[in-house]
């Protein structure tokens, strides 16, 4: 599966809004850290995407959750 540079992007921003940077270092949260680093080398690369099978276990692991989250609900089926 590719991801594109946005998609990368609207994920960290995802990861930073609902677990804000901590402490007078501003850490990332663990989520948001493990991605920055295939970003990082995505725009130093110039690529537009990248592959995520290629990406460290954590930055898929937080990429399968985003995905997850924006996913709308599934119908209730009324009878």
């Amino acid at each position: 599966m590719e991801i594109t540079l946005t998609e990368l992007e609207d994920a960290i921003n995802y990861w930073r809004a609902r677990k804000p940077s901590q402490g007078e270092e501003r850490t990332l949260c663990a989520e948001a850290a493990a991605l920055a680093v295939p970003y990082a080398a995505m725009i130093m690369g110039r690529r537009r995407s990248t592959d995520v099978a290629q990406m460290p276990a954590p930055a898929q692991e937080a990429l399968r959750a985003w995905l997850q989250a924006r996913r709308p609900p599934a119908a209730s089926v009324k009878d």
